[in-house]
């Protein structure tokens, strides 16, 4: 099925916006080029152009007009019959063929685990939807050919959709899957280690041409959705709501290169959009923009695994944070991060432009952090420490943030370097004392890359406290607290070297 006419110009849109950014880019930089550091005009350069070619040449793949219908073999659609064997054969004879729609089309669908294979877009048309089944009997063990990091420590074996070594794959809506993943029905721990006998929602490995568009996702027993070592994948129009469980992060993107993820929304309990690296490939060349991520964790998050490399993401116009007032949460509506950018398992994060974006209702607005936690699969020699450099966030705006403050952190032998932060104007709840001035700060080199791990009552800065990191810009910075604060905007601790303000040395 070839792309509609709604679609094409939806595409040529994209296109001549990012023509419009590239003009305004150049614009900018001129205005820029007075006060900018040497890399930084080249990497704003790099990426905006990063942004345009992906715009202009990752479309989503051409489906086949052909339609297959699971009513074809029998699968029922009334919210009780277990259709897994009859959804199953249309997948297959779907890839068979040629490849086409799965179509669901007539109500509710409960299935178990579904194997997709290449060729084969699933649709659940308006109205419907797909409920995952709630015996976990129904999802057999898929183990993945190629062993990570995170299968390893993780011992992740279950999904309701699998997909693994396969091209032009997708899901589309309008519909919905709800994977019924509540904790009455998949009881388990929070935890960073095993989830046994909670299933993620979907696993995609070492696959390509990933479409993901237009569909509602909710209520997964675990994560709602990992891809490890994929490419050219697009994700739009995607909403996702994952408040059924524990660690129910939004999307988790896992040495995957050339990625689209635009015009979403995730509203998560765990870490809303994350990076990883626990597939021991890197993760590069990713344009995020025009989305809203909301969480009871982190927002936007590079980490925790960072056995991989990250280099080359372009994130815009977006919406960070904590859960809504009007929205229900169990954890409450703070999140720990707006945005991480962290290393701590030897991964070098660089090249990060992050832009014309709010946060609101964070403890810690911005964390940066270089960690020496080193945690690789058994067998591995020892991860070096990682690096984090060429970071650029600017154009930052927001209110409601909690009192901790933002954190940049390196360690003795993880120094971070080559950090912009530009037009940055936060609101947050002040109330801070001097006696949160005084505290010592514990450097946990080894210890979980989160920020409530490091005086999350308050930091000695309630603007940004920064150690072990050397050459720190920030420009035109306002951070502005809703009641008295003792603290003062910006504090140096141990290793900060170069860290200016508005062109001028911060002493320490």
């Amino acid at each position: 099925m070839k792309a509609s006419g709604r679609n094409e110009s939806t595409n040529a849109f994209q296109f001549m916006k990012s023509l419009v950014i590239l003009a305004l880019f150049t614009c900018h930089a001129i205005a820029l080029a007075e006060e900018s550091v040497s890399w930084e005009n080249p990497l704003r350069e790099k990426l905006v152009k990063m942004a345009a070619d992906l715009t202009a040449n990752l479309k989503p793949w051409d489906v086949p007009n052909c339609r297959f219908e699971v009513e074809k073999h029998s699968a029922v659609a009334d919210g009780v019959t277990l259709n897994t064997t009859a959804i199953q054969k249309t997948i297959d004879e779907c890839s068979n063929a040629g490849g086409g729609v799965v179509l669901f089309s007539k109500g509710d669908y409960v299935t178990g685990t579904l194997v997709l294979k290449s060729g084969v877009m699933l649709e659940i048309s308006e109205k419907s939807r797909i409920l995952g089944s709630t015996n976990l009997a129904d999802y057999p063990d898929q183990i993945a050919s190629r062993k990570t990091v995170m299968d390893t420590h993780m011992k992740v074996k279950q999904s309701l959709i699998f997909a693994e070594g396969v091209e032009r794959v997708g899901i589309r809506g309008p519909g919905t899957i709800d994977f019924r993943g509540t904790k009455s029905n998949f009881p388990g721990k929070q935890t960073i280690a095993e989830t046994p006998g909670r299933p993620f929602g979907m696993r995609f490995i070492d696959s390509k041409k990933i479409v993901v568009e237009n569909i509602t996702l909710t209520n997964s027993a675990c994560w709602m959705q990992n891809y490890l070592n994929c490419e050219d994948l697009i994700f739009q129009k995607m909403m996702v709501i994952n408040h059924a469980n524990y660690n129910n992060d939004g999307i988790d993107i896992d040495g995957c290169r050339r990625v689209i993820l635009r015009n979403c929304m995730i509203n998560s309990e765990d870490d809303a959009f994350c990076l990883k690296g626990a597939s021991l490939r890197p993760t590069e060349d990713l344009l995020v923009e025009d989305s809203t991520f909301y969480s009871t964790c982190n927002a936007f998050k590079i980490g925790t695994d960072t056995q991989g490399d990250f280099r080359r993401i372009f994130a815009r116009n977006l919406k960070l944070g904590g859960i809504a007032k009007d929205m229900k949460s169990s954890a409450g509506h703070q999140a720990s991060t707006g945005i991480t950018l962290a290393t701590v398992d030897g991964g070098t994060v660089e090249d990060i432009l992050i832009s014309d974006t709010s946060i609101e209702r964070a403890r810690c607005p911005v964390f940066l952090r270089v960690g020496s936690r080193g945690r690789l699969m058994p067998g591995m020699p020892a991860a070096p420490v990682g690096s984090l450099r060429r970071i650029v966030i600017e154009n930052i705006s927001g209110s409601g943030n909690f009192r901790q403050g933002s954190f940049i952190s390196g360690i003795k032998d993880g120094v971070i370097e080559d950090v912009v932060i530009r037009n940055y104007q936060v609101g947050m709840e002040g109330g801070g004392t001097t006696e949160m001035m005084q505290a010592p700060v514990a450097e946990s080199e080894k210890g979980y890359p989160d920020a409530h791990q490091f005086s999350v009552k308050g930091l000695p800065a309630m603007g940004f406290f920064i150690r072990h990191a050397r050459r720190v810009d920030f420009h035109d910075v306002s951070v502005t607290p809703a009641a008295s604060d003792a603290r003062p905007a910006f504090v140096l601790g141990a290793g900060a070297e170069d860290v200016r303000l508005d062109g001028e040395a911060m002493a320490n």
